[in-house]
């Protein structure tokens, strides 16, 4: 035909209501599929619970710790203090000017991140993400109640009776028990733990803590008791670009396809001749968090948390078999038999080295900013209308808003003088007078706290280079002697 498709013929024309019958069968949304892991126990199981169980007791314990920092400041180790604008972290004080020190820290997370997934696959993922511990911690939940895999099932294929009916309201109540404690416990982080837990439990919190226990509890609740895999399947973007931080040296739990295949079933006494080791148990399948078969290769849906390697190595000792046929290997390990590890090599891969020295760097640089931070900051907003004035005996002035921000528990004294254009003098709103040529002008500032004063300079025409003449500010404390400086500029008229 001139549109080059094939003539409809009978033949053609009865297949064609069913090939479009197909088409539209194919649902745009497809509904979840639960997954019922098994219990399993071995060396990854094992290291799962001791992660779980240190992540857990620092996240409740922590906001209970106590930290002296001396009178009229809070003693609570760990604190986001956001209506006092401070965040605190044992003996460190960051004010909201510091910011950067957290966008450092984000950064160094995001780069750490990158080298170890780029050496050993997803291990944030499988031990340590908040939605891998809480999720744990409710299937731990759901075992200890409704029983293991099984059980579960069979349950939940059972008409509702009495006794099912205890038993999910039981997990639930549980659930809902796990996830106040969460919810209430990520509060603590932003005020006082003993105050707040109190005042919660007495009626006498405010509306804004009820809120946000609550919205923090419901998100425990519905991703790790309902949700679970959901999450990392489809709403954490970590597994669609992990891929880019891999490599055929990357260890990563793999199924090693050379060594189990071809697999089958195997009873007692047959030969092992002409097949693999995988005896098909689908073990692996079952204790899977997830529900995927490791032995189909890489998957979004793996979290790496080998508990496929401790089923299989269970298995392989059953029926005496080396262990090992699912374990930490490399791309290249899993498709062949493995040849002595070079691990210079896979160590001082070009990937590995970039992300090391990129975590070295922004280290250094967060380090040298933290070390160098001073107790005491300024900052200067030149007005900006009108951008200057002329003065009867025909000098300029600038008008200034400084502000010197005391980090300390003191009040303290400051000396300010100013450099770059020769015979300026300093005149402080609310003083008495204009300080004279080449003499410092005496500023105070309460404890931490943000002094704000009014500043004219005013300075001679011809000392002046043009329409912009860079002026230096230079602030000292008398008490410690730390400095800070600020650079602006000094409006005139054109020469």
């Amino acid at each position: 035909m001139p549109d080059g498709t094939a003539p409809l013929t009978p033949a053609t024309a009865d297949a064609a209501p069913s090939i479009r019958e197909q088409r539209t069968e194919q649902p745009l949304y497809a509904g979840r599929i639960k997954v019922y892991p098994k219990k399993i126990g071995g060396t990854f199981r094992r290291l799962k619970w001791a992660v779980l169980t240190l992540c857990l007791g620092l996240y409740y314990v922590v906001p209970w710790l106590r930290w002296d920092r001396g009178p009229h400041a809070p003693n609570q180790a760990v604190l986001l203090d956001l209506p006092g604008h401070r965040g605190y972290f044992f003996d460190i004080e960051i004010w909201p000017q510091e910011i950067y020190f957290l966008a450092g820290l984000m950064i160094l997370g995001a780069l750490s991140l990158f080298l170890v997934s780029s050496l050993f696959g997803r291990l944030w993922c499988g031990y340590a993400c908040p939605q891998t511990v809480w999720t744990d911690l409710f299937m731990w939940v759901e075992r200890l109640i409704e029983g293991d895999r099984n059980a579960r099932m069979k349950l939940d294929q059972l008409p509702w009776s009495l006794a099912k009916v205890a038993r999910k309201v039981a997990k639930h109540f549980a659930w809902l028990v796990i996830a106040v404690a969460t919810g209430g416990a990520w509060v603590m982080y932003y005020v006082d733990a003993p105050t707040a837990t109190r005042a919660f439990f007495t009626g006498k919190a405010s509306t804004e803590l009820y809120f946000f226990v609550g919205l923090f509890t419901a998100t425990t609740y519905i991703l790790a008791g309902w949700a679970r895999e959901q999450v990392c399947t489809y709403m954490c973007p970590w597994p669609r670009f992990q891929a880019a931080m891999f490599d055929e040296q990357t260890l990563t739990v793999t199924y090693r396809a050379w060594r189990g295949e071809k697999r089958g079933k195997h009873k007692t006494g047959d030969s092992w001749e002409g097949r693999g080791d995988c005896v098909d148990c689908r073990q692996c399948v079952m204790v899977c968090p997830t529900g995927i078969d490791i032995r189909d290769g890489q998957q979004m849906e793996c979290i790496g948390c080998s508990l496929c390697i401790d089923a299989c190595n269970g298995v392989m000792d059953k029926v005496g078999r080396p262990r090992g046929l699912i374990a930490f290997d490399t791309l290249i390990g899993a498709s062949a038999p493995a040849a002595p590890v070079n691990w210079a090599r896979r160590l001082l891969r070009p990937r590995v080295l970039v992300y090391a020295a990129m975590l070295l760097l922004v280290s250094a640089v967060v380090l040298t900013a933290f070390a160098m931070r001073t107790t005491v900051e300024v900052s200067v907003l030149r007005d900006r209308s009108p951008v200057f004035v002329t003065l009867s005996n025909g000098s300029i002035r600038n008008g200034y808003t400084f502000k010197i921000l005391n980090k300390t528990r003191e009040a303290h004294r400051y000396a300010l003088d100013i450099t770059g254009i020769g015979g300026a003098a300093i005149n402080v709103v609310g003083a008495d007078g204009v300080t004279p040529v080449g003499e410092t002008v005496m500023l105070e500032a309460q404890p931490d706290a943000v002094a704000t004063y009014r500043l004219y300079v005013a300075a001679p025409r011809p000392e002046l280079a043009g329409e912009s003449t860079p002026l230096h500010f230079h602030l000292t404390d008398l008490m410690t002697g730390s400095t800070a400086a600020y650079q602006s500029v000094f409006l005139g008229p054109k020469r």
